[in-house]
């Protein structure tokens, strides 16, 4: 028996060209073991909760679950976002805590939709 000398590479996360603003590049995480165990932790409570307060009829439960659909997509960004390459917000490269802060909100949404899909398989993966 003959053993070969390959080897297989990961790299543990991958780079994604923003599609809401040409020439930023972004570097978000690949799932392992541990970074699902991280997210599920993080998200159990707040979909929980966005799940009661999207039920409710009322201009209250409507701005609440607003409100909770961005800190959902924030913690999906820390989770999730390893750089931003390609943009500068107020004379300063982008880093995870300014893109948040102070950075547009569609390429934070692009992000958190982007490191959601790394989070989720898909089905055609779900049967494999």
């Amino acid at each position: 028996m003959s053993h070969s000398a390959e080897r297989v590479e990961w790299a543990s996360g991958e780079i994604v060209d923003s599609l809401v603003m040409p020439g930023v590049r972004f570097a978000v995480a690949k799932m392992s073991l541990a970074r699902r165990a991280e997210i599920s932790r993080r998200m159990r409570g707040l979909i929980s909760e966005l799940e009661f307060q999207a039920a409710g009829t009322g201009l209250a439960d409507r701005l609440a679950a607003t409100e909770l659909e961005a800190r959902i997509d924030r913690e999906y960004i820390e989770w999730g976002l390893l750089a931003v390459l390609g943009l500068v917000i107020d004379t300063q490269a982008a880093t995870l805590e300014l893109l948040v802060e102070k950075g547009p909100e569609e390429l934070c949404r692009e992000i958190a939709g982007c490191v959601r899909k790394q989070c989720h398989l898909t089905g055609e993966e779900r049967k494999n």
